[in-house]
């Protein structure tokens, strides 16, 4: 066997294995069953694929579309690698899908071109995806099938069912049905002993923060009656799929470092402003982020029993992250503690203001792995007008794609 053949067949092995894993994670997205955890059948993975095949079909897009003008620009490149993540409770079933530029790139506008193609393409997919899954929303009684609980309360669940009285009561009853079958199991198994069972937990609020095109099309696109709650959202889908393929499309066209956004961005102001832009956004978002992290009424969340302790080592955190700018230790510390400060008093000013922590993840990644800055070419010709539009435009895709807070769980 042959190398190249080897290597089909190992991006083959990949994309299977992400299939089988995504669809796993749409089952249980949709009805919360997950192979091993739950029982599972062929329905339930028939059901999971309504979630993994607009999904990936978008990611394909999205990564052909990079590998495609690659091509074009005869850059010598591989073909998409697919990263799957393990079937468990709340997992998307992958990491996406990533290709390798196997020679340096000395232009601006390959880089450009290269960047561009990738989000614009899969964009294109995931706007049809969420177009049809607006337009053809099921009845309510589909959610009710999911949730029986519901379906008392009908057109108005919503303003019923997110309460904690109720979710008090829904969990204690799916406790206790869970507690009978596990009972039944060990009777069936011979089992002496009491089965053992987790302690009793509340059930929580997981919650889908839609961007700014999803609320459009809500608004446009479906009818009213038919829209699910952010809560359920997950439950459909289309429009999970399309939900998770917007935050993959705006998290790429952030306009830092290497991502495509970043590509995007350099093409069209040079190194010079690249860096200066790239360093506001970078500190903007990881400001966001790690708001009501610290406060001076000791809201925040308990990380540690010291308070101080918790803040010492978020300062640490902060000055962490701050190093992808580059700078020397001084005005890295100084930037981290300016950044701490403002998040602490902000309360004393506006109240409680929570930004979104999952997001200091994120910003992790970039200052210490991706990169805030985009390397400069040696070519850095200017680029023609339809390219200057296109890169604009693909600015404004980010906007109305990204969430600020994508999954809640409260």
């Amino acid at each position: 066997m042959n190398d190249n053949i080897k290597t089909y067949l190992k991006h083959l092995g990949l994309f299977i294995l992400t299939f089988l894993t995504a669809t796993l994670a749409g089952t249980w997205w949709v009805n919360q069953r997950v192979w091993p955890f739950t029982e599972y059948g062929v329905s339930d993975f028939v059901i999971g694929m309504q979630y993994s095949i607009p999904f990936l079909l978008i990611l394909t897009v999205h990564e052909f579309g990079h590998y495609f003008m690659a091509k074009y620009h005869k850059i010598k490149t591989t073909l998409p690698f697919y990263i799957p993540i393990p079937p468990f409770p709340m997992s998307i079933g992958t990491m996406g899908a990533i290709i390798k530029i196997k020679q340096h790139i000395i232009s601006k506008k390959i880089h450009f071109d290269i960047g561009i193609a990738g989000p614009l393409a899969g964009f294109v997919i995931a706007l049809g995806v969420l177009i049809y899954g607006y337009a053809t929303l099921p009845e309510l009684d589909y959610l009710f099938e999911i949730h029986p609980s519901y379906a008392q309360y009908g057109d108005d669940y919503a303003e019923h069912v997110y309460t904690p009285e109720f979710q008090q009561i829904e969990a204690e009853r799916l406790y206790n049905e869970a507690r009978v079958q596990d009972s039944l199991k060990a009777v069936e198994n011979g089992e002496i002993d009491e089965w053992s069972f987790p302690p009793f937990q509340q059930l929580g609020n997981l919650s889908i923060g839609k961007p700014l095109l999803m609320q459009f099309m809500e608004t446009f696109v479906s009818d009213k009656k038919l829209i699910p709650n952010a809560s359920e959202i997950m439950h459909y889908p289309l429009l999970m799929a399309g939900f998770l393929a917007l935050l993959v499309t705006a998290l790429n066209l952030m306009p830092i470092g290497q991502l495509d956004g970043g590509h995007v961005l350099y093409g069209l102001i040079g190194t010079y402003w690249h860096r200066r832009v790239a360093s506001a956004i970078f500190v903007g978002f990881v400001f966001y982020a790690g708001l009501g992290i610290v406060s001076p009424d000791d809201s925040g969340p308990k990380i540690f029993d010291s308070i101080w302790l918790a803040r010492i080592t978020y300062l640490l955190y902060l000055n962490f992250i701050f190093k992808g700018l580059k700078l020397d230790s001084t005005k890295t510390l100084l930037i981290s503690m300016i950044v701490f400060s403002i998040q602490y008093i902000t309360p004393l000013f506006f109240g409680i203001v929570e930004g979104y922590s999952g997001w200091l993840l994120f910003a992790l990644l970039i200052g210490r792995f991706i990169g805030v800055y985009h390397p400069p070419v040696p070519i850095e010709e200017p680029l023609d007008l339809n390219r200057k539009i296109l890169g604009w435009l693909s600015l404004l895709i980010f906007i109305i794609s990204f969430s600020p807070a994508p999954i809640v769980i409260n």
